[in-house]
């Protein structure tokens, strides 16, 4: 996929190197495909070999597409650096690491810098809201944070906030993993109730994917469907097309013109790894990510305001984007967004692969019915039982790298049954059978009920959520 950065090659790590190989093979592959001309194809493909040579220079042996660095079958000899070599590896196009277990969230909290919701911050959003906490914050699935505190600070003063987060339309399928921010981004509108804004970046997925613009905008509605069927409240919710609401708002374009001006292309490189053959709507579009930080890009709702802080909600690889934002904002004179990051939804074939769109049984997708969902999740999903019933009694199961255990502390509300759950299959007194069980009389109504909104979500209702309005807040 070319839609993944190329990290740089000087200082990248082995698996950075590595992704890049494929990106740039698969790179290589479409412009022949695609007939492009000779100097262009060359060009990339000296750029293959250039990172083929950096490899080998870093790992000790070629390339081998099948074989991360980090992999046992690559044997002890490969000169990699043990440590190195089981680097996760983060980006927004990119997750990758060879542990069952999934990504280190604490090693990620230390490399992006970020802080770690600690049982005294989930407890002060318990006393400021008067709620209990979600599961997600009670379980640690939302488990970093920038500025939460400041959030918290004014809110207890009784001054606004609102929320951001937002949805890169890539296909009409979204899966259950896709929601887990929406789930939570609706929590905290309610429990805080506070306006929130949703951006449909239709075109980022444009510059990334080889869609026409009629199709990533037709993908942005639909997703917007399934968005609203999470229940947000039209009243204080305005969902937007990057590729319609920047050409009516000149609040948002005049802020994604600052931000471009005050980040170098030195910086987005650096940041997210682009290099000298991707596009220029690729390098400038991290600009337009991070305008709806600000609150007088949505002027129908904040007036002129330009003070009023964001809180953003998202998967942790859209960090960089947010850190270049924080970066710029006190440059052009405003508050600073504050983030809550949450960890990955891991694909059902074990949290090291990843979930694609292109490939059905790597998760639970919205439109599958109870049927499909009970053949995935006794097909699919990643087991930690033993190999026999013998062993599995004796020696239990392993809920560290069992992806039925790790859905249901996703969606499974009651946090007792869980524990149950947890102890019982660890003991062997529960079999991986009666674990999918579980799961899957958890997951068929969720998704039933799901489908049930969504039905109801009218193209009428869909319009009124994407035109630009005041929201039921009064912004003096």
């Amino acid at each position: 996929m070319a839609d993944m950065p190329n990290g740089e090659q000087g200082c990248a790590s082995p698996l950075e190197l590595f992704n890049s190989i494929a990106a740039q093979g698969e790179l290589v592959r479409s412009l022949k495909a695609g007939k492009a001309s000779k100097d262009e194809i060359d060009s990339a493909v000296k750029m293959l070999l250039s990172l083929k040579m950096s490899y080998k220079a870093a790992v000790g042996e070629d390339y081998k597409a099948d074989c991360p660095p980090g992999n046992p079958a690559l044997g002890s000899n490969s000169g990699l650096d043990a440590a190195e070599a089981e680097e996760d590896f983060v980006d927004p196009w990119t997750v990758q690491t060879s542990s069952a277990k999934g990504i280190d969230y604490d090693k990620l909290i230390v490399r992006f810098g970020s802080s770690k919701i600690d049982k005294e911050l989930v407890n002060r959003i318990e006393r400021a809201t008067g709620q209990k906490p979600h599961r997600f914050l009670r379980r640690g699935i939302f488990f970093s944070h920038r500025d939460m505190n400041q959030i918290l600070d004014a809110y207890e003063n009784k001054k606004p906030f609102y929320l951001y987060t937002g949805r890169g339309p890539s296909s009409e399928a979204m899966h259950v993993g896709h929601l887990i921010p929406f789930i939570f981004t609706k929590w905290l509108q309610d429990v805080f109730n506070v306006p929130l804004v949703i951006q449909m970046t239709d075109d980022e997925k444009y510059l990334w994917k080889d869609l026409t613009l009629d199709q990533a905008y037709g993908y942005a509605v639909e997703n917007a469907k399934d968005i609203i069927a999470c229940g947000f409240d039209i009243n204080k919710t305005f969902i937007f097309s990057d590729l319609d609401y920047m050409g009516m708002s000149p609040g948002f374009y005049k802020n994604v013109v600052k931000i471009q001006k005050h980040v170098t292309f030195n910086q987005v490189k650096g940041i997210f790894g682009f290099t000298d053959s991707d596009s220029i709507g690729k390098i400038s579009f991290p600009a337009i990510q991070a305008a709806p930080s600000f609150s007088n890009s949505f002027p129908q709702i904040f007036r002129d305001r330009a003070d009023i802080q964001c809180l953003i909600p998202c998967a942790i690889d859209q960090d960089p984007y947010f850190r270049m934002t924080r970066d710029v904002a006190p440059r052009i004179g405003y508050p600073k967004p504050a983030l809550l990051h949450s960890t990955f939804f891991p694909a059902l074939q074990g949290a090291q692969t990843k979930m694609s769109a292109s490939d059905p049984n790597s998760s639970i997708f919205l439109t599958d019915t109870a049927k499909q969902i009970k053949t995935k999740v006794n097909k699919h999903a990643f087991s930690g039982g033993r190999d026999t019933v013998e062993e599995h009694r004796q020696f239990g199961g392993n809920c560290d790298v069992d992806v039925s255990f790790m859905y249901l502390t996703f969606f499974l509300e009651d946090d007792d049954k869980l524990e149950q759950i947890r102890k019982d299959y660890t003991s062997g007194d529960m079999l991986t059978g009666e674990l999918k069980k579980t799961l899957i009389e958890v997951l068929q109504p969720l998704i039933a009920e799901h489908q049930a909104r969504r039905k109801e979500v009218t193209d009428e209702i869909v319009k009124e959520f994407m035109t630009p309005r005041k929201l039921s807040y009064d912004f003096q």
